[in-house]
């Protein structure tokens, strides 16, 4: 048993790809070189996993299968229980559509400022919404979830994406091994955003597995209140259980401001449309890369930009 309470289980990612609905979709995704916003670093590559190739649109495709693939074997998650969990949006997104393929209820937490793409998603697969605090940000919504899972535990799966090893466990079985696969070891440098952590501690702990010599860079926004959606201060925020704080050799805070402006070059310069913990990623990535005389770089962008075309920054010049 794990920390959790859940029985440790290993996954066949090969019987789960041979599914024929969206849970055999996840995973998988291109890795695509900045060619452009990277130029001036010379010699260094520089790549990023293209995840909004998963079928709900972002990188919380891996956790949200993980948990609920886990969960069904240990008889926790069936069709008298409903799914619960804190979400920003993405991760919400995730548990609605793979929930819907399964013919589970999903019921979800998130903070009331979320945006009005994210809310109309979630409600077109379905999924019951509760809105927290938005002052209080995912902190909020976590406090609020802990609430309706202790006060009914019997109704309901409490995922908890921020203690759930399977969270992490997801990208230590697939993200890492498809970087390492994709750059045919070549990778020295991998730089990942932290909300949950798990992209960053599972896909690390797979990396420095295969070569102890990769070199691994965590990313946060500089400041408590930012707009970096889906990243976390963990200065001021609430560290999740699934952290493992003796990972990062590096740590690299990014502005909501460069986030922003990386996000309008990937798509004028490179063709990529992404969101703005994308933007944050590839900002470090090439703060981390100005920093090399060699190397191969590999960031993760969790999801395309379409969530975020409500964002003023968008207007700005």
């Amino acid at each position: 048993m794990n920390d959790f309470g859940l029985k440790q289980m290993t996954l066949d990612p090969v019987k789960v790809a041979a599914g024929t609905d969206v849970f055999g979709l996840v995973g998988n995704t291109p890795l695509v070189p900045l060619r452009r916003v990277a130029a001036h670093v010379g010699p260094v590559e520089v790549y990023a996993k293209a995840e909004w190739f998963n079928p709900s649109g972002s990188v919380k495709d891996r956790p949200a299968r993980e948990i609920i693939l886990v969960s069904e074997q240990a008889g926790r998650l069936n069709p008298e229980t409903t799914l619960l969990d804190a979400t920003s949006g993405n991760m919400g997104i995730a548990y609605a559509m793979l929930c819907a393929a399964r013919g589970y209820h999903a019921k979800l937490v998130i903070p009331q400022n979320a945006s009005p793409e994210r809310i109309k998603i979630l409600r077109a697969y379905n999924a019951e919404l509760v809105f927290s605090n938005p002052l209080e940000n995912t902190d909020g919504a976590i406090a609020v979830a802990r609430e309706i899972a202790s006060a009914e535990p019997a109704r309901y799966f409490y995922a908890d994406q921020y203690s759930n090893p399977a969270n992490w466990q997801a990208h230590y079985r697939t993200t890492g091994v498809e970087i390492w696969e994709q750059t045919r070891g070549r990778v020295t440098h991998f730089v990942a955003g932290l909300g949950t952590s798990g992209t960053f501690v599972g896909t690390s702990r797979r990396l420095r597995e295969f070569s102890p010599d990769v070199r691994l860079i965590a990313v946060q926004p500089d400041a408590p209140f930012h707009g970096l959606e889906g990243l976390k201060h963990y200065e001021t925020a609430m560290i999740p259980a699934i952290y493992d704080a003796s990972l990062a050799d590096a740590q690299v805070q990014v502005t909501t401001e460069e986030a922003h402006a990386m996000v309008k070059r990937l798509a004028r310069e490179e063709g990529l449309f992404v969101g703005t913990s994308a933007g944050a990623a590839a900002a470090a990535a090439i703060k981390v890369a100005e920093t090399l005389r060699e190397g191969v770089v590999v960031t993760v962008l969790p999801d395309a930009g379409f969530k975020y075309l409500g964002d003023r920054f968008w207007d700005e010049p």
